[in-house]
């Protein structure tokens, strides 16, 4: 299962790597992350900026995958689900991952930091999809809410850091 998600996420990240470190985004990147992660990570963290989480809300048809056989249907929603650029993704800082390989600089770093955030989105889909199909995490709905609002805020406290990381970064670059 791990490979169905993590493989199709590597393939499509690093085609986006090479897409994007390719063309001379690094400077402008920088100064978008520092907007995007402190936005969204003030938005995460407190909740009051009224901002929507970026992304898609299409989720996986159940027409997919009903009556088709159990290796079918991770192989659909591992080749969906896995990427994250189809399906809803509930966390800000997933829309931070794209604007982070446009900071390479060069093709070659780009793909490979694009597969590297693949290979981590597509395996931690499928463990968080393992967790939550367990039986005690079914017989408790009330703890996968409470896990999705521990995660926001983990999220909003990664995009804080990020936006510190990203303003001495521009500091570095222009000086």
């Amino acid at each position: 299962m791990l490979a169905a998600y993590a493989l199709p996420a590597i393939v499509v990240w690093t085609v986006l790597g090479l897409g994007l470190g390719a063309l001379p985004l690094t400077g402008a990147a920088l100064v978008l992350a520092v907007i995007y992660a402190g936005c969204y990570g003030l938005q995460e963290v407190t909740g009051r900026l009224g901002l929507p989480t970026p992304g898609s809300r299409w989720q996986v048809p159940q027409t997919m995958v009903v009556g088709v056989s159990g290796w079918r249907r991770i192989l659909i929603w591992g080749s969906i689900l896995g990427p994250g650029f189809l399906t809803r993704n509930p966390y800000a800082g997933f829309g931070l991952l794209p604007i982070v390989v446009a900071t390479a600089r060069g093709a070659a770093a780009g793909a490979m930091l694009a597969a590297v955030i693949g290979l981590a989105h597509g395996t931690g889909r499928a463990l968080a999809l393992l967790r939550d199909a367990r039986p005690e995490a079914a017989a408790d709905p009330m703890r996968l809410v409470l896990t999705s609002m521990y995660w926001r805020a983990f999220d909003g406290f990664a995009l804080l850091v990020v936006a510190g990381a990203a303003i001495a970064a521009c500091a570095y670059q222009f000086p």
